[in-house]
């Protein structure tokens, strides 16, 4: 029924890749040499070729980022120039183009939307690959997107070496002492016959010490080494950004924006950037007044000099005073087998589905595998993957290995996905225990894979998240993220894991009342990302300076908080320089207006396990993938346009 996480001979993955690639480009001339090419002869076929192939290296690449080694890089770095050279291939040849052309152009009125859906945007993609240009334009564009693909490795490597080769050893244990006990438990060793404390710029290590270490030197010290990461980053930007800005002026481009709003829901360039301003200077007035707030409780600590290494720690303390809102208070309550268990439940109110653990095998011990079933019938499988380890990439991902889809033989193929975090450690005296942050991540990440693994579109390129607009493909996820806050919801699996006692409803108000602290400071550094982001990509900047020069300007708009001049941010700002969101990162912003919305209807319903609700949005939203465009698939549940008043709303911007 699934394929398992196996991978034999790994070290030979490359050879066996090569010989699946050439395998691969033999059926592929064969499909050409069919004369009278149908959809169902031709495009069908040929779609499973590239499910075949993604079968065989998503796992691969997939271990590089949760098991990092000197094999899986060398593995990844083998491979890597295997499937380019093999995707620039495929996606420059003009037999293929002008089949699917002539098949959209002869079948036209015979071809289901989703099957016309298809076609639309294979031709697309053929033709912003450059299928349709010369041959020598055609051979630059090849070496571009190797280099491309090896310089974004290569930047997200710098960063994990980066992260993994600096530590902050304490001794005095006055500069610990308000450190939660499990983090504290995680750091401490031994060493010559004394108790030190070892922090890193791992995540949960990291924000551990920034929100709850009582020395402001060490907090500044761990800021300057986490904002200072990979500096040689700075040179394979300047080179990424020349030769993303080369090969959108081959494909006739003027700019990288616009090539990269050529998929996307938005219409045009200035429609983002007046969203994001717009958002910016609605939030940033409060934003302001939020920092002010900080700051006063800093001077009464004597500080007079505020700054960035101090947010996280006076933040924890404003927050603890006006909310009595304590993280290590909560996190006895939010054990990881607990968090999973009472949202598998939620989940089975909401979309009629449940979840039934599975031994298969997988990547690492503390893999939980679930097989997912709707009607007491087995429908999807997911992996997920929650705790930080050294081997591990950092942040939190969805990863889609198959797709549902009806084969050439008429068999249905279920789908996969994988959800990794990087979430507290379990030890075998303590539980993973989980600070709040982490369960409305393991929502969103949840909520990426529910989009894929609860498809019934039978064709795979429009099948799950494949062949959704990327600038709407984060309405799922931060849909569900919203349900994190909801009382009912919380007390599925809101219980001490020592007593079994259910987080009491003052606590649980607490919570909810503290979800929008400091929400305009968020909205307006997510401004900042996705203005930089967006801008950086509408012309070439050259140098290291001009990309500095671009960041300052948008910080003296809309920044409120004075950012270090050692502070480089984009040197890790993996998401637009190895994460597939260049000249994208606006969708976050830009999807959640969707998900806002679609959440307040629940919210309207008065009963946020609305069943009949939730089946619809299983039904109009996730069933559907990427088979339409989101525009519709929202209106067909809405019925309505979506409203930017609910994400002003929900964010507590305007009341």
């Amino acid at each position: 029924m699934f394929k398992e996480f196996h991978i034999e001979n790994f070290e030979n993955s490359s050879k066996l890749l090569e010989e699946l690639l050439n395998n691969s480009r033999v059926e592929v001339e064969k499909l050409l040499e069919i004369k009278n090419k149908t959809y169902k002869n031709f495009v069908l076929p040929f779609a499973e070729i590239g499910e075949k192939i993604n079968e065989f290296i998503t796992p691969i690449f997939h271990l590089d980022s949760v098991k990092n080694s000197k094999i899986t890089s060398k593995v990844y770095e083998e491979c890597l120039p295997l499937i380019s050279k093999y995707e620039s291939e495929i996606s420059q040849n003009e037999n293929i183009y002008t089949s699917f052309k002539n098949i959209q152009s002869n079948e036209k009125s015979t071809l289901s939307n989703i099957q016309l859906k298809v076609l639309e945007n294979e031709i697309r993609d053929f033709e912003l690959s450059g299928c349709q240009l010369e041959n020598n334009k055609k051979q630059r564009l090849e070496e571009i997107d190797l280099a491309l693909g090896e310089l974004s490795h290569k930047f997200s490597q710098n960063i994990l070496e980066a992260t993994n080769s600096f530590s902050l050893i304490i001794e005095n244990f006055e500069d610990v002492k308000e450190i939660p006990k499990s983090d504290l438990e995680l750091a401490k060793f031994e060493e010559d016959g004394k108790t030190k404390y070892k922090f890193t710029l791992q995540m949960p290590s990291y924000i551990a010490y920034m929100t709850y270490g009582t020395s402001r030197e060490k907090r500044e010290e761990l800021y300057k080494a986490y904002t200072t990461r990979a500096p040689q980053n700075g040179e394979i930007i300047e080179k990424i950004l020349a030769l993303k800005d080369e090969k959108v002026k081959i494909l006739g481009f003027k700019n990288h924006a616009s090539y990269s709003l050529a998929t996307k829901m938005a219409n045009s360039e200035d429609d983002v950037i007046n969203f994001l301003e717009e958002l910016g200077n609605k939030a940033k007035e409060k934003a302001i007044k939020e920092l002010e707030e900080i700051k006063q409780i800093a001077k009464e600590d004597g500080i007079d000099d505020f700054r960035a290494s101090d947010i996280s720690f006076y933040s924890e303390k404003l927050k603890k005073a006006q909310y009595d809102i304590d993280e290590e208070y909560y996190r006895p309550y939010f054990e990881q087998n607990s968090v999973l268990n009472g949202f598998f439940t939620a989940l089975n109110e909401l979309f009629d589905i449940e979840f039934k653990s599975s031994n298969a095998p997988s990547w690492d011990e503390k893999v939980k595998v679930y097989d997912i079933l709707e009607n007491n019938k087995t429908i999807a499988r997911i992996y997920i993957d929650l705790e930080a380890r050294d081997d591990k990439r950092g942040g939190a991902w969805m990863n889609n290995w198959h797709s549902y889809y009806k084969d050439s033989n008429n068999n249905i193929n279920l789908p996969t996905a994988y959800i990794v975090g990087n979430f507290p450690q379990s030890t075998k005296d303590i539980p993973s225990l989980l600070r709040h942050s982490d369960v409305v991540t393991l929502f969103h990440e949840m909520g990426h894979a529910l989009h894929h693994l609860l498809s019934k579109v039978e064709e795979p390129t429009v099948s799950g998240i494949s062949g959704v607009a990327w600038d709407v493909v984060e309405f799922p996820s931060q849909f569900l993220e919203y349900f994190s806050y909801d009382r009912d919801i919380l007390k599925l699996f809101a219980k001490h894991y020592q007593t079994g006692e259910v987080l009491d409803d003052e606590a649980i108000s607490r919570l909810i009342k503290a979800k929008n602290f400091q929400s305009s400071m968020a909205t307006v550094r997510q401004i900042e990302f996705a203005l930089f982001d967006f801008k950086l990509h509408q012309k070439l900047y050259k140098t290291e300076f001009e990309i500095q020069e671009l960041l300052n300007s948008i910080r003296d708009k809309f920044s409120v908080i004075k950012t270090p001049e050692y502070n480089k941010f984009q040197n890790s700002f993996s998401h637009i320089f190895s994460g597939g969101y260049s000249a994208g990162y606006y969708s976050y912003k830009w999807a959640e207006v969707l998900s806002a919305d679609a959440f307040y209807m629940f919210i309207d319903s008065d009963n946020v396990f609305n069943k009949e609700l939730g089946i619809k949005y299983k039904e109009t939203i996730l069933s559907q993938g990427g088979s339409s465009d989101m525009d519709k698939l929202f209106f067909n549940f809405a019925q309505r346009e979506p409203s930017v008043d609910s994400l002003l709303k929900i964010d507590g911007i305007i009341s």
